[in-house]
């Protein structure tokens, strides 16, 4: 039996408390159970319950989704941060229908191939879907786990965190392992969190020993600690009558493949341009939009042309500009936009 029976105290305590009402639950179907385990990344249920099912519904299966320009995941995306999820998420679902025929892979090994699905992630469509006995670890069952066996390895060492992936293969259950699975996730979603953990609440109390020793938060160990950087750019909102101008961002960086409102490195640059441009040019508020790597100062300007300038005139204003093109508010709010962007154009619409 596993070091306390850790295992069946969890499924226990899952199917008694545990989360079952969840839209990916009760199925079987790998692109669903995949499409949420993405979508939950670094992302907190109640977000995602809102995107999930506009997502089935525009895509109700990975051909539709491979078949989809990628500007169309991206808009559909748009507000769930961090973007690299959705482009990988198109880039599988093309591999799922160019390799495997539209079938995802039965086994975690497999899985774990595709674009953007980790070891974790491999597992958990695994276990859910095929009944294969593998090892989830992501943040949130590293902290319950460390936590429970008093793992006090460093974390930041791939060493360590293998050893640490050793033992949860071994805790894993002869039988039952979607409850499991799932028990576990619930824990450190709900009960084991990473301040003031619900230890009352907690089935593997009697056997923890982050809470016989007093000090959960001591769990898990991370010394490596990203280092928070901070920018600072200014936002051209050029507008005329219901159309703004667009650009796209590269596909690599900050807002890969998104559409934006042009970005300048210089804080005063569109404030100058605007100045011999017929219209009127306006300072808005400036803000912060916070990344996982750094803080994002930004200082919109919003200039609007006159709704009568055209010809000549109007495409030597175009040619000073990052390349883009025109959209209607409305056609831009259909677009993927960042987060920030989409508030500012949906504020003004």
């Amino acid at each position: 039996m596993p070091p306390g029976g850790i295992a069946e105290r969890v499924v226990a305590w899952q199917r008694a408390h545990g989360r079952h009402g969840l839209p990916w639950q009760g199925t079987r179907d790998p692109y669903r159970v995949w499409l949420s385990e993405i979508m939950l990344q670094q992302t907190q249920v109640s977000t995602v319950l809102a995107y999930y099912p506009r997502f089935l519904d525009r895509f109700p299966d990975v051909r539709a989704l491979a078949a989809a320009p990628l500007d169309d995941v991206l808009a559909l995306w748009s507000g769930l941060g961090y973007y690299s999820r959705a482009r990988n998420l198109h880039r599988c679902a093309q591999a799922v229908v160019a390799v495997h025929g539209g079938a995802f892979p039965a086994s975690s090994a497999l899985l774990a191939t595709l674009p953007g699905i980790g070891r974790s992630t491999a597992a958990a469509i695994a276990a859910f879907c095929f009944g294969e006995r593998a090892a989830i670890l992501d943040g949130n069952v590293k902290r319950v786990l460390s936590r429970a066996l008093g793992f006090g390895g460093d974390l930041a060492l791939a060493a360590e965190e293998r050893a640490l992936w050793r033992e949860a293969e071994a805790l894993l259950p002869a039988t039952g392992v979607e409850a499991y699975t799932q028990g576990l996730m619930d824990l450190g979603a709900g009960v084991c969190s990473v301040r003031r953990p619900q230890c009352l609440l907690c089935p593997l109390q009697p056997v923890c020993v982050a809470q016989r020793e007093g000090l959960p938060e001591r769990y898990p160990v991370k010394t490596r600690k990203l280092k928070r950087g901070r920018r600072s750019n200014a936002l051209l909102w050029l507008q005329q009558g219901e159309r703004v101008w667009l650009v796209q961002r590269p596909a690599t960086g900050v807002w890969a493949g998104l559409w934006s409102l042009p970005l300048y490195d210089e804080l005063a640059l569109p404030m100058a341009h605007s100045r011999s441009w017929p219209g009127q040019g306006t300072a808005l508020p400036a803000f912060e939009h916070v990344l996982t790597h750094f803080d994002w100062a930004l200082q919109p300007w919003q200039h609007v042309l006159p709704a009568a300038l055209q010809g000549p005139a109007l495409a030597e204003i175009e040619s000073a500009l990052p390349a883009g093109r025109w959209f209607t508010r409305a056609e831009a709010l259909g677009l993927g936009l960042p987060a920030p962007i989409r508030k500012l154009l949906a504020a003004a619409a």
